[in-house]
């Protein structure tokens, strides 16, 4: 959530770093009511003191002998009950004008930073850099993973899809195995980072997902029990965050590092037609996330770190990459600066994307309530938050059934899993 006080005080600001996501957006609704709201606070403040005053003086009368039906206490008595009406009336007007602009607020995305380069589209995202052209495959005959997977018999779509529906799939025998082993290097390589793991709920209430930023403007993309009113995680970085929601922290705990393997679910509501064959896009998919809670004056530099914990995975694993930062077209919504990590996939030809990092300053602990303390300082700031892939699993498992092909047909099994799987081929 954006900071009122920011929109109030510097609206053309605003207005034009949020136009720099390529999108139009009107401040003039927030305005407005904020203006609405802040006239009947003052009312009702000053309502409230005259009521207090004239209770006081209610008080002090009746102290020095005045008669209780005396006009002058009658007429105090009724200015009070006035007011009282007043405010009665007021209360609601104001909740309801408060709620309405908190409405306004959450559909905000967030203020991309001066450093993020400006563009329309992901057409314009910035290459920082590759790695791994020296492990580019040489074999010419590279199968896509799914295909190559099917004839391994470790990836069944078709009962995936007799079980549930299209965009499923089944982790057959070592394919199983893989991922699991892929889930187990993760999350040991991250723990070893600094990270603490958490196996947290995979079911989260609403707030949770407000505070994180997927609802209320991406419920379409998102999975919901109503009868318990609780939302299949689309990402660990859902719960992970809102462990400390309406916390006040102190200063000496940050940064907080936490990694976790879930399941991740998502409609891929806006993807009709992309990626329909494979591991790519599935509505159900394993993910290890890591989430920080960090010092606004560290949070560009641990961003930077984030990026290299992701990134490490895919050097050990001695698969190609390039990392890109996103434009501001391209931006997620509750992201400043964002950099995706893509993975080589050479029976398309293409990088695909394999984990984001994005930095959010203050936008979701502003909606989630993310608070903290320093020592010797009056009041309390907003935590800084991070999240970012490391990685996601069945995307990983795509780029070794692709990358470690051999023209017989199998597969090798990268030299940093072996031990995890306990063989070298598939």
């Amino acid at each position: 959530m954006l900071d009122l006080k920011q929109i109030r005080e510097n609206p053309t600001e605003v207005q034009n770093r949020l136009q720099r996501r390529s999108d139009v957006y009107d401040l003039t609704p927030i305005l407005d009511l904020d203006t609405k709201q802040r006239e009947l606070q003052t009312t009702r403040t000053q309502l409230q003191a005259r009521s207090n005053e004239i209770g006081k003086l209610i008080g002090q009368k009746m102290k020095s002998g005045s008669d209780p039906k005396s006009e002058e206490i009658l007429a105090l008595k009724n200015e009070g009950n006035e007011i009282k009406a007043q405010l009665a009336d007021l209360e609601p007007q104001e909740k309801d004008l408060k709620t309405q602009l908190e409405d306004l607020l959450l559909e905000l995305p967030n203020l991309p930073s001066d450093s993020t380069p400006i563009g329309k589209s992901e057409e314009e995202n910035v290459e920082v850099r590759r790695w791994g052209d020296e492990y580019l495959p040489t074999n010419p005959h590279i199968l896509p993973h799914w295909e190559i997977g099917e004839q391994l018999g470790i990836l069944d779509f078709k009962r995936a899809v007799k079980v549930a529906q299209s965009r499923f799939v089944n982790l057959v025998g070592v394919g199983a195995a893989l991922e699991r082993a892929l889930i187990n290097f993760m999350l040991d390589r991250q723990t070893k980072a600094g990270y603490i793991e958490v196996l947290p709920p995979i079911l989260v209430n609403r707030q949770s997902l407000t505070g994180t930023g997927q609802l209320p403007k991406f419920a379409e993309e998102s999975f919901q029990c109503e009868g318990d009113d609780l939302w299949l995680i689309p990402t660990a970085e859902v719960p992970l965050t809102n462990l400390y929601r309406d916390e006040i922290l102190d200063a000496e705990h940050l940064p907080i590092y936490h990694c976790a393997y879930t399941p991740c679910f998502r409609r891929e509501a806006g993807s009709y037609g992309k990626d329909t064959r494979g591991l790519i896009r599935l509505h159900q998919f394993n993910k290890v996330e890591m989430v920080k809670l960090v010092h606004p004056d560290t949070s560009e530099a641990e961003h930077e770190k984030m990026l290299d914990n992701a990134t490490a995975i895919l050097e050990a694993l001695k698969l190609p990459y390039r990392v890109l930062e996103l434009c501001t077209g391209d931006l997620g919504f509750g992201a400043v600066k964002c950099y995706d990590v893509e993975v080589w996939l050479p029976s398309s030809g293409k990088y695909r994307e394999i984990s984001s990092c994005s930095n959010c300053w203050d936008f979701q602990a502003r909606r989630a309530n993310i608070r903290f303390k320093e020592t010797g300082k009056k009041g309390t700031q907003y935590v800084h938050t991070l999240n970012g892939s490391g990685l996601a699993v069945g995307r990983t498992m795509s780029a070794i059934l692709e990358n470690y092909q051999q023209e017989n047909g199998s597969v090798k099994v990268p030299e940093v899993l072996q031990p995890y799987l306990g063989r070298s081929v598939l």
